[in-house]
């Protein structure tokens, strides 16, 4: 795939991801809106910082295969300033927690994360929201 080609599904997930956001939270429904309040809330730093609370997501992904939640978290914690390997040590929790069944979807984050490395940039979008 041509860095071209890569940069526009970044992009296209990044601008899908917040588009549906706001559509979700542009309803008047209070128990939607209060979940992604809490969620975002969850992701602030507290007794654990930013960085330790994104990998924890990026692992509790993997387990639970989360496709679009694992690259969502890779994107996160490549902001919080995970290196590769940090990256590769949580890779490993999620992977012993959950079993072979996560290797597809570890293949897919190492691939998004090669790209977001390729494209020099950060692909998380603001806010949290990542449910």
């Amino acid at each position: 795939m041509s860095q071209d080609a890569e940069s526009d599904r970044l992009k296209e997930f990044t601008e899908f991801r917040q588009r549906m956001n706001d559509r979700i939270l542009g309803h008047d429904n209070q128990v939607v809106k209060r979940f992604f309040a809490l969620d975002t809330q969850t992701y602030k730093p507290g007794a654990l910082d930013v960085k330790t609370k994104e990998l924890l997501g990026l692992v509790a992904s993997m387990v639970l295969r989360c496709d679009d939640c694992i690259s969502y978290h890779v994107a996160q914690c490549k902001e919080a300033g995970v290196n590769r390997d940090e990256f590769f040590e949580a890779f490993s929790v999620g992977l012993v927690v959950g079993g072979s069944i996560v290797i597809p979807h570890l293949r897919r984050a190492v691939d998004f994360l090669d790209r977001i490395e390729g494209e020099g940039a950060h692909a998380a979008a603001p806010g949290h929201d990542h449910s």
